[in-house]
């Protein structure tokens, strides 16, 4: 692993030489948090969303393993605290989840993220299933919503009519199967206006966008110009240097690239078996 960090980092400093780092897409500020009745009133949107029904054994089968912490969320909750820190110092709110390729656990990831961030006791984080043509986040946490993110970005019906809420800090807008004209879907103007539209009304800290792989489709290169950056997932003796290098600069070309997780690498290190490793 130490190798394949060499060489990821020879490649990006190669490409950012002379660059600086993109700035994060123009939209609607949020309320201020520093505002008491805008904190009320986002409060009280989040206590009427409809609660997600959870299967411990379920999700714990699919590798979902971090909604109590404990040594197996242990090298999710590290993720979690890069993650936040480079969402802070470079005031970051939107974060894209995607990968090289298929098979890489990017969206088991992408679960995982989420719960860590809502044990973080002052962090409100909707996580989003964007990948519209394998659901991959809905399968990963068992849920079969009655309808999908598309119809909320095509204004049938409203996020806080769709979204499901796990305790006080964490909502999920999820799907209910295969989306047709993702792509035209994911680069519309009205999917950014109605997303600006969500951040206001709910106010929430980070929003987590699971999205098709790199390679797969042509979804994501549409829609990353409207999140701050990336979180790229690779998976540990199946993605090539090749496709990892090129899934960095398909992604650079757009936004930030936040990091890349190597997933499903097993090796261990003090008092956990770390899962995976965060460049």
């Amino acid at each position: 692993m130490e190798r394949l960090q060499q060489a990821i980092e020879k490649a990006r400093a190669q490409r950012e030489k002379g660059s600086s780092s993109k700035a994060a897409p123009k939209r609607t500020a949020a309320k201020a948090r520093s505002s008491e009745p805008a904190v009320a009133q986002s409060t009280s949107v989040w206590a009427a969303l409809a609660p997600i029904k959870i299967t411990r054994p379920k999700l714990q089968t699919n590798r979902v393993v971090s909604v109590e912490g404990g040594p197996e969320a242990a090298p999710h909750d590290m993720l979690r605290t890069k993650v936040l820190h480079q969402a802070a110092t470079n005031n970051w709110k939107r974060i894209a989840i995607t990968s090289p390729d298929t098979g890489t656990g990017k969206s088991v990831t992408s679960a995982n993220l989420a719960f860590c961030l809502a044990r973080q006791p002052d962090i409100r984080t909707i996580a989003f299933d964007f990948d519209f043509r394998r659901i991959g986040l809905s399968k990963a946490l068992d849920q079969h919503p009655d309808h999908n993110m598309a119809d909320v970005l095509e204004g049938r019906i409203q996020f806080h009519d769709h979204a499901l809420r796990y305790g006080d800090r964490l909502a999920f807008g999820l799907n209910n199967g295969p989306v047709r004209h993702s792509s035209e879907i994911l680069q519309s103007r009205k999917t950014s206006e109605i997303l600006d539209a969500i951040e206001e009304e709910f106010d929430p800290d980070i929003m987590l966008f699971d999205l098709p792989p790199m390679m797969a489709t042509d979804d994501n290169f549409g829609f990353l110009k409207y999140v701050d950056c990336a979180l790229i997932v690779a998976g540990a003796e199946k993605t090539s240097l090749d496709k990892i290098d090129v899934a960095e600069r398909q992604v650079a070309e757009i936004t930030n690239v936040m990091g890349i997780v190597l997933n499903k690498c097993r090796y261990f290190d003090g008092a956990y078996g770390y899962e995976y490793g965060y460049y």
